[in-house]
């Protein structure tokens, strides 16, 4: 279970990530203002070329703003939700003490279908690279854990992710057990990037302090948009095609202003999971 120390923690080092990304962003924005600045100077009696050269400056100002300010704006976007009122029931509250064993055929393949107020997601399963977090997912779903949960989190700036999986609403939440991390070194997260399309546990590891490993629970997000993150997130299934198209509807929704209690930016879209199920195929 997520404490609330634990998250202000990982709050803070995503926080520290969007950071440094901006920077960067600044710094790569400044060399190239400056070196078209220096070749308009240089070619400043050669009129034409001289205006050639503002039109385009203006046009990567105009495609920058559209790619750096999109996201920040969804932050207080009022768009109108684009999902469906969820279904009736209610969140169950169990959670047990020890992790499930493990019962699934690590050889076979499972998939995993969240049906939610705004549309189906279908989640191929990496079995044989992440056992355990599968047969964590297997066991909580079929015990309804999931079902009529909300996903509590959109994160539109630094990142790009929706999470999901915690009964409490909060993020502080969890099954009452944890699991280890695992398929860290998967071939698809190259150059310290989460590719769009890939689904993956939240834990409160802290690298500064080397502490939070195998803390995964219940909590998992889902990765809109490729994301600059460290491999320290179990990624355990990727995104049907279909299911990205309901993703991202969710995410041009936008998100709410940030909890001042919890921190969480909450989704404007009303994304419930009506019900969780995993198969094997």
């Amino acid at each position: 279970m997520v404490t609330q120390e634990q998250r202000k923690r990982q709050l803070a080092r995503e926080k520290f990530l969007r950071q440094q990304q901006r920077r960067t962003a600044a710094r790569r924005k400044a060399r190239v203002r400056n070196s078209v600045i220096a070749s308009v100077l240089g070619v400043i009696v050669i009129g034409s070329v001289a205006l050639y050269t503002t039109g385009v400056m203006k046009d990567d100002d105009k495609s920058n703003a559209s790619a750096d300010v999109t996201p920040s704006a969804s932050a207080t976007s009022k768009a109108p939700d684009p999902c469906a009122k969820p279904a009736a029931g209610k969140i169950k509250t169990a959670t047990w003490k020890k992790e499930p064993a493990v019962t699934i055929d690590k050889s076979a393949k499972y998939t995993m279908k969240l049906a939610t107020t705004c549309g189906d997601i279908d989640i191929a399963l990496k079995t044989s690279a992440a056992p355990h977090t599968v047969n964590s997912f297997s066991f909580l779903a079929g015990k309804g854990f999931f079902d009529h949960t909300k996903c509590h989190r959109l994160v539109t700036s630094g990142i790009y992710v929706l999470q999901c999986g915690d009964p409490t609403g909060t993020g502080s939440g969890g099954p009452g057990y944890t699991i280890p991390d695992e398929n860290l070194k998967d071939t698809s997260l190259k150059g310290g990037t989460y590719p769009a399309g890939t689904v993956a546990m939240a834990n409160t590891y802290d690298a500064s302090t080397g502490k939070g490993r195998n803390t995964g629970g219940s909590q998992f997000f889902l990765v809109y948009q490729d994301s600059q993150l460290p491999a320290d997130y179990t990624p355990f299934g990727t995104i049907s095609a279909s299911g990205m198209k309901v993703l991202k509807k969710i995410a041009a929704a936008g998100a709410q202003a940030a909890d001042p209690t919890t921190g969480n930016t909450a989704p404007n879209a009303t994304i419930v999971i009506n019900k969780a199920t995993v198969t094997k195929s």
